[in-house]
């Protein structure tokens, strides 16, 4: 075991002393200084308080078969603290996730609206403007496709597209060269972000007349609480509220591709002559017992998860919006427990409206 530990140097040295015939002990004495302490993994940490009031963690191990027992700053929880103060969302700023709701949504923010008699089911902070993270792509479809431009043309992904705002990751690679088509298909099913910045840049007058055009179809649309400054939802100066989403889910809903890109589990795409492979960001749109007519995720630090959908449910049309959900499948979970709720109520089509209280007056301003 100690040859083992020691290392193979060090008994090529002892045999050299043996040799020599010098003492036993001397050659013994050389390997236990350099032997490195042989630790078993075996670790316990508990929290417990130093001295001074500073949370410790203290640290059991087995060394060379002895228990050694350390203390040590919990650095790593005073972090954790930091990073979840800094990922506080606009919503949070705002203090909607103090709102209490019948059905104990994880989102801050819902509404659900019968989409043939725009009867209002559900309704929570739903006035309240915030951060929409990639639900801005469903106005980036529109806009591509009210342009007519041609869906076969190929267009390159170039170094403008990467970003350099939030720093996320892209599967297309600078130089990819793929249809207009392709670019809106993992737009809105995947929410790629460089095909949604192509779309833009590659529209008449590049991408500020293509965001100009976005803003002028939400005022057409009466979005009145919304306004875009990018065509992927990265900023978080896209801002719109649940209400009007809800208008813009209903828009887009009409258009055929839309709902087809949107709404696709899988698909395979060409880019640059590479075959890739592409799956939807949400999930329910692989599940038989879900009707969606058309969907879109979101997520940023500030909006946090959020997700807007079309879909049928116990013989309704329904559209529902969902912002600033708590957890990573909470938006998905919150569909499903409005589902159930729906699915509960009487036969009949003017059932009342069920409103948690709304905080629109504590919201602050959101830049422009």
């Amino acid at each position: 075991m100690q040859a083992s530990g020691a290392g193979a140097g060090a008994g090529a040295g002892a045999t050299e002393q043996a040799q020599k015939s010098k003492p036993a002990k001397a050659a013994k004495k050389k390997p236990k200084r350099k032997a490195k302490a042989k630790t078993t993994k075996k670790r316990k940490e508990v929290a417990t308080a130093g001295d001074n009031g500073q949370r410790m963690v203290r640290r059991v191990r087995t060394v060379n078969g002895k228990r050694v027992v350390t203390y040590h700053p919990a650095r790593t929880a005073a972090a954790g603290a930091v990073a979840v103060a800094a990922a506080a969302t606009a919503g949070d700023k705002a203090g909607l996730h103090k709102t209490d709701d019948p059905l104990s949504l994880r989102s801050s923010v819902a509404y659900v609206v019968d989409q043939n008699s725009a009867e209002v089911l559900f309704e929570k902070n739903a006035n309240v403007a915030l951060p929409i993270a990639s639900i801005t792509k469903l106005m980036t479809g529109m806009v591509v496709m009210e342009a007519k431009q041609d869906l076969d043309e190929v267009l390159r992904v170039t170094d403008a597209d990467v970003d350099r705002l939030k720093y996320s990751s892209s599967r297309l690679s600078v130089g990819s060269r793929m249809t207009r088509r392709e670019l809106l298909h993992i737009t809105l099913m995947s929410s790629e972000n460089r095909a949604a910045s192509a779309l833009g840049r590659n529209y008449p007058g590049g991408i500020e007349a293509f965001v100009g055009a976005m803003n002028v179809k939400a005022r057409a649309l009466g979005m009145m609480d919304t306004h875009y400054v990018d065509s992927s939802g990265l900023s978080s100066r896209n801002v719109s509220s649940a209400r009007d989403l809800v208008k813009l889910v209903m828009a887009a809903h009409e258009d055929p591709l839309l709902r087809e890109f949107s709404t696709t589990p899988k698909s395979t795409v060409q880019a640059s002559g590479r075959t890739m492979h592409y799956a939807n960001t949400n999930y329910l749109v692989s599940l038989p017992d879900w009707n969606i007519g058309l969907q879109k995720t979101g997520f940023i630090n500030e909006a946090g998860r959020c997700l807007v959908m079309q879909a049928m449910i116990h013989g309704r049309n329904v559209v529902m919006v969902f912002l600033d959900s708590k957890g990573k499948m909470s938006r998905t979970a919150d569909a499903g427990r409005i589902r159930r709720w729906i699915e509960s109520l009487p036969d009949r089509m003017d059932v009342d409206a069920v409103r948690a209280p709304t905080i629109t007056a504590s919201a602050p301003a959101l830049p422009h």
